[in-house]
């Protein structure tokens, strides 16, 4: 028979947000519970690379206390980035310039990062929510059910449960939707040695190979692979056209939409090692926020699902995460105050990011891309030199 454990804090979500939350509230003396739905670290594959931005990511693993170990991990070299059209014209070629301000790191690598800073047992993992609800008589507590039939109280939950959060409709009836793009990821190993012609196309750090709806995008990870994203402006339904378990058709039907593309770029889906994986790209409304609800609150895609387009998700959710632990550092002895402290700063911050995720899809596949992108960096030069863009 299951009994019902109390957790003063409790985070739902074992991902970067949740884990660098866990991970600033450790270090400032403060011992959370992480509930993970995942059976282990290992449970799944953890992505592609991460840039980690100066004014976000970053300062979240100032106070983390974890800069210096990111320092002796990421990617160097990985801030490279390249803007191709679809006949494979390089049209921009940044090298990285070892400044620093957007260096990458393996997603992975990263969380490892994270877990490992944290004590033995504080992740619960495999636990899976099934249901939430307030505790009659107890302003600010709820209960939790799990899967296996545990529960738990708290009397501080933290959301960091992504895109379809379990914890959101506590405060919010807003849901993902389509954002009219979708994305089919795969891979290249090996690339320099197996795949020379698709690593030249790729270069050293990202790609945004554009053509209208259409795009062929990715970045060369650590390991020397390559980690492609095919993107297309399509119906929501178009994925379920396809059969992704016959990776030779899906392969096909992705070609198509690439017909008179560069063979480089065309090689990054035709020679790619491994399934195609379909994903639907949505978000939650651009300034989504919610009234105050005591005991309770989100942080990253749970709070603010955003598209891909700014780069902002990731480094946003660990934002986020230090920034709520620092105000519940502030505030120990009062929870709403803290809650109250975090989302004023949360809401303004995450719709900023929002709109410009927006805008950035938006501008990547339009009709007339890569135009737009190459001449939004042309006027992030003019800024930095004082000269006109050309």
């Amino acid at each position: 028979m299951h009994t019902t454990s109390h957790y003063p804090i409790a985070i739902v979500g074992g991902g970067l947000g949740g884990l660098t939350a866990a991970r600033v509230l450790h270090v400032n003396g403060v011992e959370p519970v992480v509930f993970e739905l995942e059976a282990g670290r290992h449970g799944r594959t953890q992505g592609g690379m991460l840039d980690i931005h100066e004014d976000s990511g970053q300062k979240a693993l100032h106070a983390a206390g974890l800069f210096d170990e990111f320092l002796r991990k990421y990617h160097q070299g990985g801030e490279a980035m390249r803007v191709l059209d679809k006949q494979g014209t390089v049209l921009r070629n940044e090298a990285d310039d070892g400044e620093l301000t957007r260096p990458e790191i393996d997603r992975g690598t990263l969380r490892d990062m994270l877990l490992d800073a944290l004590p033995e047992g504080t992740v619960r993992w495999g636990s899976k929510v099934t249901g939430v609800h307030a505790v009659d008589g107890h302003p600010g507590r709820h209960e939790v059910t799990l899967a296996d039939g545990g529960s738990f109280t708290t009397d501080l939950m933290i959301g960091a449960d992504g895109a379809w959060s379990r914890v959101r409709p506590l405060v919010s009836e807003a849901r993902p939707a389509y954002t009219g793009i979708s994305f089919i990821e795969t891979d290249l190993f090996d690339a320099v040695d197996k795949h020379p012609a698709e690593a030249a196309a790729m270069g050293d750090g990202a790609l945004f190979a554009l053509g209208g709806d259409v795009g062929v995008l990715g970045h060369k990870a650590t390991d020397g692979s390559l980690h492609v994203y095919f993107g297309y402006r399509c119906d929501e339904s178009w994925i379920d056209t396809i059969d992704f378990t016959d990776t030779p058709a899906a392969k096909a039907a992705v070609l198509n939409l690439l017909d008179g593309w560069d063979d480089a770029l065309r090689g990054l889906v035709a020679n790619a090692d491994t399934a195609l994986i379909p994903r639907r790209i949505n978000a939650l409304p651009v300034g989504h926020s919610w009234g105050r609800v005591p005991g309770v609150t989100l942080l990253g895609d749970a709070a603010h699902l955003m598209s891909p387009f700014a780069g902002e998700g990731a480094n946003l959710a660990m934002l986020d995460g230090a920034e709520l632990a620092l105000a519940i550092v502030a505030h120990r002895d009062d929870v709403e105050a803290a809650l109250t402290a975090y989302e004023a700063e949360l809401f303004p911050r995450s719709a900023a990011s929002a709109r410009e995720s927006a805008e950035g899809l938006e501008m990547i596949f339009a009709p007339d891309a890569p135009k737009g992108l190459v001449e939004r960096f042309a006027a992030f030069d003019a800024r930095k030199t004082g000269e006109p863009a050309s």
